[in-house]
């Protein structure tokens, strides 16, 4: 049977017509509902496209991140990595983003697509009349740690932390539901609970008949709740914070997840079926008050390797704060803040000396909040594998990031 596949060089221009004829279609099929007049105007989600009677809305938005970084952007894996990496610039990111809502307010749906790699990110439906209980399903970002929930587009300084790439979840496809309880009260709750394939972003079916199971709590103990945002745009006048505790468990053939997929870490092969049971769980907070922003992260994980019988614990930490300096003193420019970081990991709990760190300071312009952003930051990395052996690398990036 031949199959037959599209160029990479149409995928553009296919998408942005698929975006442009999505809402056409679907309102043509409401053969008995009289037509609605479609307004278009520019909002801060990018070009919104919505019917009179408010039942379609769709929005369309392009974002492009441009990096200079040396030597090397990515963060080392190892001492070798310290000496080998050369200075880059490049277009990091390429996004196209479509979402709305569809028949209903709360129908809403959203897919974003990476152009420069030609991943299709997410693509997810949602359900949200109520806010108690809402429900998606499709493929996104689980909701388990909050640095890797925050848009890149987001980011309170170029990029995530080195934990990121042991403990984060990913993209995976499944079902959630979410909600926020007793709002606006002490016990101000809000929850997500995640059935997934646990195979990674694009992998549609499962290597075995288990499943990955996510859970989060997040505690909003000042009776508001803080969004998935990093630096404090909003100047606060209230103080809001959170408390959030999260888990999972998965079996899987492997032992990380990214963008692109299920991956390995560094001294583990590549799997079979269900070689390695995952369990790991994560206490973070977060606060927000007159430009002052917090957040931070414990993370610990399990990883048993059910083929070679081997059982490794690995635990990661970061703290990180940003401020702009104007709610002190007037001088110093509304748009710009100070922002740093700091990250621990240790791969082994059996080997402490084996321990990777970072410390990252960097600073913010805001041309329009984060939809027009330029940062520049510094880094400092040590590893060090005994007390005999370490090293040191220090590594400048300055970026651009821009929405429309």
């Amino acid at each position: 049977m031949k199959v037959h596949t599209i160029k990479a060089s149409t995928r553009l221009p296919l998408l942005i017509g698929m975006c442009l004829l999505f809402p056409l279609s679907v309102w043509s099929q409401s053969a008995s509902e009289p037509e609605s007049k479609v307004s278009l105007k520019y909002t801060n989600k990018g070009f919104q496209l919505k019917t009179e009677d408010d039942k379609f809305l769709l929005h369309l938005e392009s974002r492009l991140q441009f990096r200079f970084a040396t030597p090397g952007d990515q963060n080392p894996l190892n001492l070798d990595d310290l000496v080998t990496e050369k200075p880059v610039f490049k277009i990091n990111r390429a996004r196209l983003k479509v979402g709305g809502h569809a028949f209903d307010p709360n129908l809403k749906y959203y897919w974003e697509y990476e152009l420069g790699q030609g991943n299709l990110l997410d693509f997810r439906v949602m359900y949200e009349k109520f806010e108690a209980f809402k429900i998606k399903v499709g493929q996104w970002k689980t909701f388990y740690n909050r640095e890797r929930v925050i848009s890149s587009g987001k980011q309170q300084l170029a990029e995530r932390s080195i934990i990121t790439r042991p403990f984060t979840i990913d993209r995976q496809q499944g079902v959630s539901v979410y909600g926020r309880l007793f709002k606006e009260t002490l016990a101000d709750l809000t929850y997500h609970t995640s059935v997934l394939t646990g195979m990674g972003r694009g992998a549609f079916d499962n290597d075995d008949n288990n499943f990955m199971y996510v859970g989060r709590l997040q505690w909003n103990f000042l009776g508001r709740e803080l969004g998935m945002t990093s630096s404090d745009l909003e100047f606060h006048e209230k103080p809001v914070g959170l408390v959030a505790v999260a888990a999972l468990t998965n079996r899987s053939p492997f032992t990380r997840f990214s963008q692109a997929g299920g991956g390995q870490l560094i001294g583990y092969n590549e799997g079979v079926a269900g070689q390695y049971r995952v369990n790991q769980g994560l206490l973070e907070t977060a606060f927000m008050y007159k430009g002052f922003s917090w957040q931070n992260e414990f993370h610990r994980k399990q990883i048993d390797d059910r083929v070679n019988d081997r059982i490794t614990t690995l635990v990661g930490s970061y703290y990180q704060a940003g401020y702009f300096f104007h709610s002190l003193w007037n001088a110093i420019p509304r748009p710009l803040e100070l922002a740093a970081r700091y990250a621990r990991y240790v791969p082994d709990t059996e080997l402490p000396q084996n321990l990777e760190e970072e410390y990252t300071i960097g600073l913010n312009w805001f041309f329009r909040g984060h939809r027009n952003k330029l940062t520049a930051e510094i880094s400092v990395f040590d590893y060090q594998t005994d007390v005999n052996d370490f090293e040191s690398r220090t590594r400048f990036r300055v970026q651009w990031d821009i929405s429309f």
